[in-house]
């Protein structure tokens, strides 16, 4: 992309917004009118997180562009086990905070119960507990990549290179931190993408944390040239969260003010860690130098 104009990149973000939002339109439109991220045995929720790996590839058919440059090479593995590793740095606190203050309690005795009896197990609860951590933080992560990689095909291997190449490392992950949020808010106003909590604080807890993790998955992606981190980094994020530490945690009342991408937390928590990477901003390859960040 180094001789690329400016103004062919806008064109090039233009046209994948747009694609974006068509693809996008028709599951808003069913999650709307049922309220429901899923219709019986369709999922909408994995749905629309493929729409904008289909709106990346046709955007680079459309423009011309090689789908080669969308940062399918591995890259260092170092990156994607931080990429793994990092959604415990600003999860796993956090709740330990609201377990231990009573915000929330530990454990939610009817999950496990069901945990057990759907593997077939007759275990002790810790135990299960501990058997269903590695099982889900392992084979589970295939399940999770699937549906992932679809979002991050669009956003990190198309969308962030070509913002990159016009924007400072801030402004790319303030535009995402944008557009990832308006992306998620018909889901979160209008179906049942939340935790039961109010949604005015629901949306602005998560707008926070979206913000905040697009600092995190930007510098990943710059630095490793791959966009495999980016969905091993989501992967990880939506499978601790949604399948471990949430489903653990009892309600005691107001919990739901407090856990999940939808309370006060972890955003709180995503805020220091995007700092970090925002401090080491000065490590990043220049985009337009060859293309060595998004070859």
């Amino acid at each position: 992309m180094k001789n690329t104009s400016k103004s062919e990149i806008r064109k090039n973000i233009a046209t994948y917004l747009v694609l974006t939002f068509l693809f996008c339109l028709p599951v808003y439109y069913m999650c709307i009118r049922t309220g429901k991220l899923g219709g019986g045995i369709i999922s909408y929720a994995t749905i629309i997180m493929w729409c904008p790996a289909i709106a990346a590839l046709l955007t680079c058919r459309i423009r011309k562009i090689p789908v080669s440059s969308l940062g399918w090479k591995w890259g260092l593995t170092k990156y994607q086990l931080l990429a793994y590793l990092l959604p415990l740095s600003y999860v796993l606190i956090p709740y330990l905070v609201i377990w231990t203050s009573g915000a929330g309690g530990f454990y939610n005795h009817e999950f496990v119960a069901e945990i057990a009896k759907g593997m077939g197990w007759n275990l002790s609860d810790g135990l299960t507990i501990v058997l269903y951590i590695i099982l889900m933080s392992s084979f589970g992560m295939v399940r999770s990549i699937g549906s992932a990689l679809g979002e991050e095909i669009g956003w990190r291997g198309f969308l962030t290179p070509q913002l990159a190449n016009i924007s400072s490392y801030t402004a790319t992950s303030l535009w995402m931190g944008v557009i990832w949020s308006l992306y998620h808010y018909p889901l979160l106003l209008f179906s049942n993408y939340n935790t039961g909590g109010p949604k005015w604080l629901a949306l602005t807890c998560f707008t926070v944390m979206i913000f905040a993790c697009c600092f995190i998955f930007t510098w990943l992606r710059m630095k490793s040239g791959s966009l495999w981190t980016a969905a091993i980094l989501h992967a990880s994020h939506n499978l601790f969260i949604q399948s471990i530490f949430t489903p653990l945690t009892v309600d005691t009342g107001h919990t739901n003010y407090f856990i999940d991408e939808f309370g006060i937390a972890l955003p709180i928590a995503a805020v220091i860690v995007a700092w970090f990477f925002w401090r080491k901003r000065g490590e990043l390859p220049d985009p337009n130098d060859e293309n060595k960040a998004f070859s």
